[in-house]
């Protein structure tokens, strides 16, 4: 489960979920849907593959979040699925998606980087909670 928030001149996404795999899947699913007004109008379509090396937990999904951006920034494309696997020494993710058409794809939001401001990803009695601010 994802809700966005806002942040000063940013914003915020918080992700709630049971295990840090699904933690980082809604979390790239929060970030997409800021940046296409229905991401249910987005097809999977196309696999695209990411591998991110890293142990800290916040560094990671920075960087997972920072690649998918960039992947779509180089695609021109947008995203709709995905699936994460998180080991000891990175994650293994793949985004599923299509090529950017503005007349089905209306835009969103205008994402221009992950931040670390305020970046969190913190064990809960319920599993797992990570807060993300955007540049926008």
């Amino acid at each position: 489960m994802y809700e966005l928030f806002e942040h000063t001149a940013d914003l915020g996404l918080r992700v709630r979920a049971p295990d840090l795999n699904t933690l980082f899947r809604e979390a790239a699913v929060g970030l997409c849907s800021m940046m296409v007004e229905n991401i249910a109008d987005v097809r999977p379509n196309q696999r695209v593959d990411i591998a991110v090396t890293g142990e800290d937990r916040e560094f990671l999904l920075f960087d997972w979040l920072r690649e998918l951006l960039l992947q779509a920034d180089e695609r021109h494309m947008v995203f709709s699925r995905f699936d994460v696997t998180i080991t000891d020494i990175g994650l293994t993710g793949t985004a599923w998606g299509e090529q950017l058409d503005p007349e089905r794809h209306p835009l969103g939001r205008e994402v221009k980087a992950i931040t670390y401001h305020e970046l969190k990803v913190e064990p809960t009695p319920a599993g797992w909670l990570a807060e993300i601010i955007v540049d926008i």
